[in-house]
This record gives C-alpha cells, structure tokens and sequence, in this order.
C-alpha cells in the first residue's frame, strides 16, 4: 500500500522515512520547491540526527509539491502541517483546512472513498470531528476517513522518539480497531516501535486531550522543579539544588524525568501545547487552571534568573553561553529562555560570547562567538 504524507518538515520528513523502512511505498509533499528538489537528490541541510542516513538508503519515497497527487496515489495520507498559536492560546489549524480542502478538489479528479486521512500534527480538541463532520456531508469525499494519531517526540531526537515511543495513540470513532486502515497503521507502528510502546485506541477529541495533557504534564513538572530551584537559590542552599531534586525525584511516584532546575521550556512545542491546554480548560469552564498558572511562571521564571545569574557573577565577568538554542543539539531558537536571558544581558551593558556559532545568521548582532580571553562566568544549568 502506498501511504502519503503532507507536511514533510522536521517531523513530517523523519516519519515518511521510517514508514519507508516498513517496506511501504511513499510520497510526501512539502511547499518549499527548493527543499523538495534537494529531498529528492537525497540533499539534507537540516540538523536532525538519522535524517541522512534514512534518506540515503532509502529507494522507495518521492518528494513533491503537489497535494493533490499524494491524495489521489495514495490511500492513507498522513498530514503534519504546522499548527501555531493563536492570541487566545488555541491552535491555528488553516494548514489542516487547507489539506481537507485539497482532498475536495482531488476528489473531483478521482474517487477518494475509502482513503483516509490521519492528521498527525497537533490539533484543538474537537478539530478532528469538525473535520470529519465537514467531508461526511459532502457526496464527493463522505467515503473520506479521518484519525487523529499524534506524534510525542522531542527536537533535537525526533527519529530515535518516533522508535522508542511509550504510546501510540489511534483515534476515530467508535468502530475504529475494526477498520482496515486501522490496521495497516498498527503494523507500521509495530514495525517503527520497540516492543514496549503500547497503542490506545479512543475518540478523536479524546486523543486530541491526551496529546496537550501529557506536554502539559511535563511543562508543570518542569515549572514545579524550578520553582524548588528558586526556593532553594533564595533561601542561599543553591549549591544543594541538584541533591534535592534528585531525592525529590527518587520517589517512584514522581519520577526523575523533566525534574532539573534550568531554563524555563521553550521551543515549537510545550509552550504552545501549554496555552492550548490552558485555553481550552478555560472555553470548558475551568476557571483557574494549571496550564495558565504554569505558562505565566514559565515567563517569569526567565526574570529570576537574569537576577540569579547577575548577583553571581560579582565581579561583572564576561557571560558565556554554551549555545542560546532553547535545547542542546538542536538549532531552534523559538521561545529559548537562553537567548531570552542573553538578550536581556546585552540590553543590561554586560558581555555576552556564546561558543556556538551556528545561530549567528539569526541572533543579535551584540553577541560575540570567540571565547573571552582571561577570566569569564560561564551561564549553563
């Protein structure tokens, strides 16, 4: 069976190459012609690790720009177009419109009964019954399918998460483990997995929930472990921090995973999941919820430590940061509390070198990337 993709960014890209390594034909699509060309002469300019090596050896995936033709070859389509927040927290899910649009449009050219399409990227609670609602009414695309089978990866690690995921989620309607494509999807996950990962089937808004609850799980745990760091910093046991959080989370209920004191989270994902979460609580009626209270800690956390980190460097050093991406090993500045930080330094008169050169196109021209000579405070948790 040949599976579609469409949005082959950073996630989308990783996916269509491992569902490649399942023996499955694939076409994936993106908007970026350049992008695409170089995809196609297996060219990879990005930083994510195991991209190249599954691009190179792989013999049975074609890139391309047209929507339409990945609709109309392909029975299952994968869509993992980018979702972005809105000013009230809520995703901006037009790219999704866009793709269901396109499947009307292809269904004018050829039949599309039966093919499904499996929105990947992260979507507001309802947004995948609202789509289903909208191709069910429509005689040219009311054969169309629509699961929601979101992705819990990582930046910086996306193949190697896409292999070692602790779940799988599957979401239709009630018939859904019953549906052959169903099937076809846990087999790829079977093959893509290692042997611990668990698939959960429920309805799509559901899954929509799960997915925005489990990354503000984490954005609490990791608000709650900085908040004991500044406990502790104020309280003048900063040199103890780590010794607390270990044993804290040495507690098999909590668990030692996201629990270090640091930089605030950042990047493209647990910040805007974050607001979804708190933005949906609050359309639902829960007034005081845990996702606002966090995401508002989350930005004044980056505060404290520009206060942290200045009282510490009493003799007014040259600050030097390993890197001011919001996470090791990757090249992503959106939302990075360490570039916040760093831009808040400039903007106070003191020195900032970071030894990682490879954001300079896009950072602040202030920043210099050679190593201070003589003494210097080193800014790294």
């Amino acid at each position: 069976m040949k599976i579609g993709l469409i949005g082959a960014g950073r996630l989308g890209l990783c996916l269509a190459l491992l569902i490649e390594d399942t023996g499955h034909d694939v076409l994936a699509s993106d908007i970026r012609p350049d992008y695409v060309k170089d995809l196609n002469e297996k060219k990879y300019n990005g930083s994510e690790p195991d991209v190249k090596y599954y691009l190179e050896k792989a013999n049975n995936i074609e890139f391309t720009t047209d929507n339409i033709r990945v609709i109309n070859e392909c029975d299952i389509i994968f869509t993992l177009v980018a979702t972005p927040s809105l000013d009230d927290g809520s995703y901006d899910v037009s790219a999704v419109w866009k793709v269901v649009e396109d499947f009307k449009i292809a269904a004018k050219e050829k039949e599309v009964f039966n093919k499904s399409l499996v929105v990947g990227c992260t979507t507001n609670p309802g947004d995948c019954d609202e789509i289903q609602d909208h191709l069910s009414v429509d005689p040219d695309t009311f054969g169309v399918n629509v699961f929601y089978n979101p992705e819990f990866i990582a930046q910086g690690t996306i193949i190697k998460d896409l292999q070692n995921a602790d779940t799988v989620l599957i979401c239709g309607d009630k018939f859904i483990t019953e549906h052959n494509h169903v099937k076809v999807l846990k087999k790829i996950y079977k093959h893509i997995q290692s042997d611990n990962c668990s698939v959960h089937y429920m309805s799509t808004k559901a899954g929509e929930i799960v997915k925005i609850g489990i990354n503000t799980f984490l954005t609490t745990k990791i608000s709650y472990a900085n908040t004991i760091g500044q406990v502790l910093a104020l309280s003048e046991l900063d040199d103890e921090i780590d010794s607390v959080l270990e044993a804290i989370g040495n507690d098999s209920r909590i668990g030692k995973k996201y629990l270090k004191f640091g930089f605030g989270f950042g990047g493209p994902c647990f910040p805007r999941d974050n607001r979804a979460f708190a933005s949906y609580a609050k359309k639902v009626g829960v007034e005081f919820n845990i996702g606002q209270t966090t995401d508002d800690f989350n930005n004044e956390h980056s505060k404290f430590l520009f206060s942290y980190f200045t009282k510490k460097n009493k003799n007014n050093l040259p600050f030097v940061f390993p890197s001011v991406a919001y996470k090791k090993g990757t090249d992503i500045l959106q939302e990075s509390q360490q570039y916040r930080l760093c831009l808040d330094l400039l903007d106070a008169g003191h020195k900032v070198h970071v030894l990682d050169d490879s954001l300079k196109d896009v950072c602040d021209d202030r920043i210099l990337y050679s190593k201070p000579t003589g003494y210097f405070f080193n800014v790294d948790l």
